[in-house]
Order: structure tokens, then sequence, then C-alpha cells
């Protein structure tokens, strides 16, 4: 539920963590990120909406009369180097223990959810290499596409190759949104709403792809 609350009310409580943790915050915003795209059993922080809300905060933001403002350009440097060595370190996870990692429960509980699996390896069938950049923008599929690929035994160097792009375009593409359009009237005012937005148009590739399985499955029964 603090997870829920934390992404619904991701600019309220980056503002009280830039308060309270100073030039830190960047570390933090470092880890959620690596965290995020390189630890295949953690799919589910806020990577895209956290992007959009540090870039407000680049624009600097003033509550009462507390500012709380970011360096852009650290902000895109840390954060693209995070992106990037996170799924360096899933591709190598995927690689050297996806098959053990695969079948391993905690008790009755799967580590890795075979559905989330299934998804990402439907999404490598319809875009082939070009989804370790695509799959950057989809939640869930972001964390299980590096593993997938080094899972598959995907050559190294077309991976760093897509890897690098997509990392790049990711960050660039949801802090820059943030930092240029985050503190527009309309969108402070409803804040919430914008990030609801953003939650659904990068889990509408996956929804598509669901009901269109859904449709084959009803066609051939």
């Amino acid at each position: 539920m603090y997870l829920v609350d934390f992404i619904t009310h991701i600019d309220v409580h980056l503002f009280e963590l830039i308060q309270d943790y100073g030039f830190w915050i960047y570390a933090i915003l470092f880890l959620i990120i690596f965290i995020e795209t390189g630890l295949v059993f953690m799919p589910l922080l806020p990577g895209d909406s956290l992007l959009f809300a540090a870039g407000t905060f680049c624009a600097g933001i003033q509550i009462d009369d507390k500012i709380s403002q970011l360096n852009i350009w650290l902000v895109l440097a840390l954060l693209m180097i995070a992106a990037i060595l996170g799924d360096g370190l899933n591709f190598w996870i995927g690689k050297t223990f996806g098959r053990k990692l695969v079948q391993y429960n905690l008790g009755k509980i799967p580590l890795l959810k075979e559905k989330h699996l299934k998804q990402t390896q439907s999404f490598f069938e319809r875009h082939g290499a070009m989804t370790i950049v695509l799959a950057r923008f989809v939640p869930i599929v972001r964390t299980f596409a590096p593993f997938t690929a080094g899972l598959a035994r995907m050559p190294y160097k077309g991976f760093v190759k897509f890897n690098i792009v997509g990392g790049v375009l990711w960050i660039l593409t949801l802090t820059l949104l943030g930092f240029f359009f985050g503190n527009l009237p309309i969108v402070r005012q409803n804040f919430e709403s914008v990030i609801f937005g953003i939650i659904g148009l990068s889990v509408l590739p996956m929804l598509i792809a669901y009901i269109r399985s859904r449709g084959v499955k009803r066609k051939n029964p």
C-alpha cells in the first residue's frame, strides 16, 4: 500500500525526500532505477512516473516557503548510467542463473511469475532484438526483457547496442517531458491524474497484446 501511495503521490514524496536527504537524493534515484531494471524479481518500482516527476523537480517546485530542485544534467547522466548498468546486470543474471531462477519457489510462490515471462517472450517474438529498446517504455516487460535475452543467449554485442540506445531514449524522453511540462499549472493541479495517465499509456501495449492473444485463442480453441 505504501508503494501504491508513493506512486500516486510521487510529487509529494519526492519533495519530502529532496528536503530530507539533500544531495543523497541522486543516489536514491539511481538505486531505484538500477534495481527496477537490474533485478528481475523487482518489476513494480515506479520507473516511468519517477522519471517524469524527477524531470519536474529539475525545473524546481516550491511549496509554501520551501523549494526543491534537482540538477537536470546530473539527473540525466546518473539515471542513464543506472538504466544501462541495470539492464546489463539483468542480462547477466538471465544468462548465468536464468534456468534455475525460473524454477525457483519461495515456499509455494514462484520467484518469477510465468505470465510475465510469457508476455516478454511474445514481445520478443513480435519485435526481435528491438524489444530491448521498446520494452524500456513498458512496465514489467522492461524488467523481464534483458533477463529473457540473457536466458535465450542473445549475443552480448547486439544486446549492448540496444541496451544503450533504449536506456538513453527512456531516460531522455520521460525526464525531459517532466522538465518541460511538469510545472504547467494544469499538470501541477492534476499531477496524480497525469501519473495515472503515464502508467495507463505504459501498460497499453501489454493490454493490446493480451486482447489479441485472447482473440487468437477463441479462433483456435
